[in-house]
């Protein structure tokens, strides 16, 4: 299924007023946009009252010093430097546990780890929403949070525009140009073509320019 922005809104919604809580989840490739669509989501429907929560699987990204003490520093982004037993643990609680604050983890790119604690799902949420690489993946234990959504919908983008925003991201949080291109090329493409081989398993295909 193919959806535009209203009407993905309009499912949303839909999602945001059944009798319980529902989880929606938002993947697709690196800087294909899902961050910020689902900043943008969220953002629009807290406006229009509906109890809603944005909990990135980021946040379960490892932490550098881990990252580095098992080499696998240089892939950061790939599915084995992620707690993805922790943040399919967290999509647990979230469904069975609606009537507790639940709280969960933050990435924040700035100084490339997560903060513990930081974002909290209050039990009057509707709505959570979650965005990250992994979400529709048939390998444990990213094939049991995906049963654990309501949802799952893919972000598409022109693949010469997504590397182009993703080598000027790398280039902001401090890389020079050549480490952008080279990352950007090397693992960041690599985990890509892991993340458009799971397109197929999406509830619906949003394409954003």
């Amino acid at each position: 299924m193919q959806l535009n922005r209203e009407s993905a809104f309009n499912r949303a919604v839909a999602l945001a007023t059944q009798e319980r809580r529902a989880i929606l989840g938002i993947t697709g490739a690196p800087a294909a946009g899902k961050s910020t669509y689902a900043e943008q989501l969220t953002a629009g429907l807290i406006a229009n009252g509906h109890k809603v929560a944005l909990v990135p699987m980021d946040g379960y990204h490892l932490a550098q010093s881990a990252l580095e003490e098992r080499g696998l520093a240089a892939v950061k982004g790939a599915p084995q430097t992620f707690d993805g037993y922790g943040f399919v643990a967290l999509l647990k609680r979230l469904k069975d546990s609606p009537d507790e604050t639940i709280w969960a983890p933050r990435f924040d790119r700035s100084i490339e780890d997560s903060i513990a604690a930081t974002i909290a799902v209050p039990p009057e949420t509707t709505l959570v929403l979650t965005e990250g690489n992994y979400l529709l993946f048939d390998q444990e234990p990213w094939a049991t949070g995906r049963r654990l959504l309501d949802e799952c919908w893919y972000i598409d983008l022109d693949d010469d525009l997504r590397h182009e925003r993703l080598e000027a991201r790398h280039q902001r949080f401090g890389r020079s140009p050549q480490e952008a291109h080279d990352r950007t090329y090397g693992s960041d493409e690599t985990n890509a073509n892991l993340i458009a081989a799971t397109k197929p398993n999406a509830h619906a295909v949003i394409t954003l320019t």
